[in-house]
């Protein structure tokens, strides 16, 4: 065989080894960010305080290719149930709030109260979460319980072909992550001087005070949206560049073998 030959066969399996671990790379990288982005999740804005009220985001993105999430459900755990859950308007959405009755009443700033919410549904009336795309939903939380330092929140999520997907799955300390994980909301310590409620967020209705800090806190989601959308964007990037690099040190060690044959 000629050297021209020898070399011309030696270019092309150095180029399509190149394009095998490329591919490799890329795929798993596609793989693990689209698991890490698809669960239902809750995220504070600021602190949830242990004793204190906290506006959440619910994080619904829409993790199918052919189908659109229509219909959003989030269950609150009965052993620690909230007093107060308020929803803020999201257009193209109807909201539902259930409410039931408390085998034991609450006592909440010297009242006793009997009943609590147990689950909050949006439904598209509108809109929908299409392919590529997610949604937060806006909630107002408190009085946050004092003996936990979280709180599960099981969603289901349905989708305009009937499919649901039942992110009810506990995650367990130590444990890998279920396949369909419930939300978790995450409760620090109180803030210093008793309980909670001045720094996790606005008292509901209480003064004029408290409902201009909610105002605050609806005028930051945006905010937050974007936050979110530009790290995710940074690990997409960040990503495709350690594909680029792992490319071109095989390429670099496989050129530089070839040499040394040579």
């Amino acid at each position: 065989m000629s050297t021209a030959l020898s070399r011309a066969v030696l270019n092309r399996t150095v180029l399509s080894r190149i394009a095998i671990a490329g591919g490799v790379a890329a795929s798993s990288v596609l793989l693990l960010s689209g698991t890490a982005s698809a669960h239902v999740g809750v995220q504070p804005q600021g602190e949830a305080a242990q004793g204190g009220y906290a506006t959440v985001n619910v994080k619904v993105p829409n993790e199918r290719d052919d189908a659109s999430t229509v219909k959003v459900e989030i269950n609150f755990p009965a052993d620690h149930p909230l007093a107060s859950v308020m929803p803020q308007p999201v257009p193209g959405w109807k909201i539902d709030v259930t409410r039931s009755k408390l085998a034991k009443p609450l006592e909440l700033h010297g009242k006793k109260i009997t009943d609590a919410v147990t689950k909050v549904t949006w439904t598209a009336d509108g809109s929908k979460i299409g392919p590529g795309q997610f949604q937060q939903f806006p909630l107002s939380l408190g009085q946050l319980p004092e003996d936990t330092d979280r709180l599960v929140l099981k969603a289901l999520q349905t989708y305009d072909n009937k499919q649901v997907v039942r992110w009810i799955e506990e995650p367990a300390d130590g444990a890998a992550e279920p396949e369909n994980p419930a939300p978790v909301l995450k409760l620090s310590a109180p803030a210093d001087g008793g309980h909670g409620a001045a720094a996790a967020g606005a008292k509901p209705g209480a003064t004029a005070a408290d409902k201009a800090g909610e105002k605050d806190d609806a005028g930051r989601q945006e905010t937050a949206a974007s936050e979110t959308s530009s790290t995710d964007a940074t690990a997409r990037v960040l990503g495709v560049v350690g594909i680029l690099v792992g490319i071109a040190g095989v390429a670099f060690g496989l050129l530089a073998g070839r040499r040394r044959s040579a």
